[in-house]
């Protein structure tokens, strides 16, 4: 159960998609249960049923009418609404989920956090165990970044998340940070297993040709940092443009910002960069696929992962870094904690200040003026990415978690 699946035609994460191509591979059978409302493939829920039944690359989806699939859609939402979405493909994905053909486990992914209900309501319907997959630590990492406040909604988030985790047979978490937030819940070491998002070495890689991008956005032959993902309040994006302002202050013009994606702060941070005049931040718009997105990327020289700053949250696992590396592109960092440690010690790239844009400047300033040390990251990082971070290998630690859950059940 996963309310974001995408494949490889849309352009958001696709881990469930990999993993279950995987399984599939395996000889397991895979039925997905995602909304297919405003779907990035374009899947058709309105049958009159509520929902659609078909299959996609041997995988059989079941795609609700309720919700949204777009992650980056709900970013512009407020949170009252974005709530009342979730409930709503909570309570349909487990009305629908009964007519399905009995499964050996059920295996539901966040965000959001909603999608464990109807986890552990089919998994008891059907009486089999129930594994969670904790993509963020709901409702901490909300809190932290500032973009949850009300008392009430907080109140019942953390009552649900100690509901879920208490429920599920085992857990997944994506960094060790959000496996030692599960712990203080009061879950035993033993059900959680770390997974962390994984690279995709196939599509994103060091040899594609990027120059038809660099052309199209206008990159000329400047030195060229890429961000792409969701535009949202979590996503800290006004530390790009205040870097981005840093550097044109000192007249650093053969440097450039580009920002690919959408969100509900895209329009601030264009209005931000129009108010500043700055000739150094492309916006790019969102493109058909994920191979759309790796050819962009393969016309940067070096990538960014950033994040609003915070003392309290460091347990991010973005799909954007892991491609990054994947790609062979340095990578510039402002998250605290186990990431950017793995990209520090590893020499794939550089670990920021979160409290300081100018860190960003300076450090792309010096990667532009060495392009012998941005190579070598860069070489460092595919090499990260193939060590750790193979999709192959990590999908095969969620088959042995599956298996061995199902056997002690």
């Amino acid at each position: 159960m996963h309310q974001y699946f995408g494949t490889r035609a849309s352009t958001t994460g696709t881990r469930s998609y990999e993993f279950s191509k995987f399984l599939l591979r395996r000889g397991h059978r895979v039925t997905m249960l995602t909304s297919g409302r405003d779907n990035v493939d374009g899947f058709n829920c309105r049958s009159g049923q509520g929902f659609a039944r078909f299959e996609t690359d041997g995988i059989e989806v079941i795609a609700i009418n309720a919700a949204y699939n777009n992650p980056h859609k709900g970013t512009g939402m407020n949170g009252a609404k974005r709530m009342l979405h979730f409930l709503d493909f909570a309570r349909l994905a487990a009305r629908v989920g009964r007519q399905l053909q009995r499964p050996d486990v059920v295996f539901a992914t966040s965000t959001p956090l909603t999608i464990g209900l109807p986890g552990i309501r089919l998994a008891r319907h059907f009486s089999v165990p129930f594994v969670f997959e904790v993509r963020d630590l709901w409702p901490d990492a909300l809190i932290n970044v500032g973009a949850l406040k009300n008392p009430v909604v907080i109140w019942w988030l953390r009552r649900t998340e100690r509901r879920l985790y208490h429920a599920a047979d085992h857990l997944v978490a994506l960094s060790p940070g959000m496996k030692e937030g599960i712990m203080r819940q009061g879950i035993p070491d033993e059900r959680v297993t770390v997974i962390p998002n994984g690279s995709d070495l196939d599509l994103f890689r060091p040899d594609i040709d990027g120059s038809a991008e660099r052309a199209r956005l206008g990159l000329g032959d400047r030195f060229s940092a890429i961000y792409f993902g969701a535009m949202g309040r979590a996503n800290g994006l006004d530390y790009v443009i205040e870097a981005a302002r840093e550097l044109q202050q000192r007249a650093r013009d053969h440097i450039v910002f580009v920002l690919h994606g959408d969100g509900g702060m895209r329009p601030q941070l264009e209005e931000l960069a129009r108010r500043h005049e700055l000739r150094n931040v492309v916006f790019s718009n969102l493109v058909p696929d994920k191979a759309a997105v790796a050819r962009i990327v393969a016309g940067c020289n070096a990538c960014m992962t950033i994040y609003a700053a915070t003392d309290k949250e460091q347990t991010w696992s973005p799909n954007k870094m892991f491609d990054a590396l994947a790609a062979g592109k340095p990578v510039l960092i402002n998250v605290p904690g186990w990431l950017g440690e793995t990209i520090q010690e590893n020499r794939a790239g550089r670990s920021l200040d979160p409290q300081r844009p100018a860190a960003l400047a300076e450090t792309v300033e010096e990667l532009a003026a060495r392009p012998g040390l941005c190579a070598e990251m860069g070489r460092n990082a595919r090499n990260l990415a193939e060590a750790q971070f193979s999709r192959e290998a990590l999908a095969a630690r969620l088959e042995e978690v599956l298996r061995s859950t199902i056997d002690r059940s």
